[in-house]
Formats: structure tokens, C-alpha cells, sequence
């Protein structure tokens, strides 16, 4: 699996929602290993993208491969980890419950002993007991990124993973994601966030690819020493 040059492949993707056009023929491959970011605005498909990669969503034309085979397929699903925007775990187990429940379903080895290194990890030890309702938006954005690493995946899907999270879990969260040797595509629209946790750009506007590179091929787009924000607000508009 992703043993070929290329991990993820999509291939000439439309997709729609009811008459609204939301992908719009759009390519791109990411080599195994490699760490890109999906940036664009807020309604530029970047979400879909991801569901149509994890399986959740099929394409109304075009062809989403993975490894080689349908992100659907169990074969896909069994390497792939996902975090979802406003990621929502299972209410009415708590935290210690929805970790073990995934873990055996991804079939983890030593279930328990996983639980625990991610509840230490991710500061949830006060809160093992606690049902996913009573918990505040940052701390359930913590065990969805646990959720999605527990079973060691070899991709990582993940929309605003940073997203409600204090600095020093931010900075943990960057720390970690740095350290994996997995191929990762990682949605977001602060391109701080993309800076910080890949060195390629897949820029997306309007459900296209406008743009794709390297984060230091996108600063060579611009004037000197202006900001990458500046130049990537520029080619969006």
C-alpha cells in the first residue's frame, strides 16, 4: 500500500450539491511521505475534498484513488486517519470509551495501553470519565485528534486540526504531526497553519486548483520580503 510514487491521486473530480458546483474538475497527486496543505477560503471545497478522499463522499465524476484502490475500500480505510471539521466523537461514551471502542475497531493492538499514552499525550487523564457533551470544544478537538492517530495510520486526512486548541497544545500538536513519517494532507484557510506543519501548498479557490508548489516556490511569487500571506491573498482574488 502507497508503495508507488504516488499516494493519493485525483483524477478530473466534480462534485455537486444539488445545482451548486462545489468541484470543479479538480486534479492533484501527492507522493507518499509528503505533507501538503489544502488552503483556500472558507467555501473553496477543501472539506469535500477530504470526505471524497476518506470514503464518505464519492465523486459525480472523476476517480479518487488511494494507494491505488477506493478510498472506500478496507483496504484504504485501514491506513487512513481522519479528522473531520467540528469533529463530534461519540456522545454518549466517554472519553476513555470512544478511544477504546475506536481502537478495537481499527483492530489496535494493546487497546488499553494506547488509551493511555494518548490520554497522557493529550492531557485527558481528568477527564477519561467524562462524556463527550460535558466537555469544552478544545478538549473534544484533543481526543478527535486521538481518534484519528490511535491506530498509527500511514495518511493523515485532517481539516483544521489546530482549531480550538490553547498554544501549548498547539505547539505539542505541531511538535508531533512534524515527527510522523506519514503522508499528511492538512485543510486549512490561516496560512501560518500550513507554514508550520507542511512544506507544500495545494491552493484551491472556488473548487479548482489555482495553484500548486512548494511553500518555498510560493514565496519566490512575490515581492521582497512580502509577506506570504499577502502573496497567496493576491492569487486568490
Amino acid at each position: 500500500m502507497c508503495t508507488q510514487k504516488t499516494c493519493i491521486d485525483v483524477k478530473a473530480v466534480s462534485r455537486k450539491f444539488g445545482k451548486t458546483l462545489v468541484l470543479n474538475n479538480l486534479e492533484f497527486r501527492i507522493p507518499w511521505g509528503e505533507k501538503f496543505a489544502l488552503l483556500g477560503p472558507n467555501g473553496a471545497g477543501k472539506s469535500t475534498t477530504l470526505k471524497l478522499l476518506t470514503g464518505l463522499l464519492n465523486p459525480d465524476s472523476g476517480e479518487v484513488t488511494i494507494g491505488g484502490v477506493a478510498p472506500s475500500s478496507e483496504e484504504a480505510r485501514s491506513i487512513i486517519g481522519y479528522l473531520p471539521e467540528d469533529a463530534s466523537p461519540y456522545q454518549m461514551l466517554s472519553v476513555r470509551e470512544n478511544l477504546e471502542y475506536i481502537g478495537a475497531l481499527r483492530q489496535v493492538k494493546n487497546v488499553s495501553e494506547a488509551t493511555d499514552n494518548l490520554l497522557d499525550f493529550f492531557d485527558l487523564r481528568d477527564y477519561e470519565k467524562a462524556k463527550i457533551g460535558k466537555l469544552s470544544r478544545g478538549t473534544t478537538q484533543k481526543l478527535s485528534l486521538a481518534l484519528a492517530i490511535i491506530h498509527k495510520p500511514k495518511i493523515l486526512l485532517l481539516d483544521e486540526p489546530l482549531n480550538y486548541l490553547d498554544i501549548p497544545t498547539q505547539e505539542k500538536v505541531i511538535t508531533l504531526l512534524n515527527s510522523l513519517n506519514t503522508t499528511q494532507l492538512i485543510s486549512t484557510h490561516i496560512m501560518s497553519v500550513a507554514n508550520r506543519l507542511t512544506k507544500n501548498i495545494i491552493m484551491l479557490s472556488k473548487g479548482d486548483v489555482l495553484w500548486t508548489g512548494s511553500i518555498d516556490a510560493l514565496r519566490k511569487l512575490g515581492h521582497e520580503e512580502e509577506p506570504i500571506e499577502s502573496i497567496v491573498a493576491r492569487m486568490m482574488t
